[in-house]
């Protein structure tokens, strides 16, 4: 079972960017990460947990509708880290941000349930 800790939440004004970041341990042996589909959600209080992007192991990428041309999912293999872009953040992607780990090449798109393995979250909060 792979450990995904994230980082780089915080509070920032809207129009601001973030950078998220994921770091996987816990792998049988370091280069399998790169075999792995990742992805990020997110969820806000009182809402369901929604897909934001994912990437997978060549490297193709998967965005919600709602962030397209904002956030830019993408992942360094050498360091098991995945990273999220947020660029022209609004005040609807405040929310806890979570990356998951699905164990397959290829992810299925942004359905929770393709995802077996979740951080613990890191708070992103956009104010207007």
């Amino acid at each position: 079972q792979v450990q995904l800790v994230e980082s780089g939440g915080g509070s920032v004004q809207a129009g601001g960017s973030l950078r998220l970041s994921c770091v996987a341990s816990g792998l049988i042996y370091s280069s399998i990460y790169s075999t792995y589909c990742m992805g990020w959600f997110r969820q806000a209080p009182g809402q369901e947990r929604e897909g934001v992007a994912t990437v997978d192991s060549y490297g193709s990428t998967t965005y919600a509708d709602s962030v397209k041309g904002r956030f830019t999912i993408s992942r360094n293999n050498a360091k098991n880290t995945l990273y999220l872009q947020m660029n022209s953040l609004e005040s609807d992607d405040s929310a806890m941000y979570y990356c998951a780990v699905r164990y397959d090449r290829i992810c299925r798109g942004l359905r929770r349930l393709w995802f077996a393995d979740w951080g613990q979250g890191t708070q992103v909060t956009v104010s207007s």
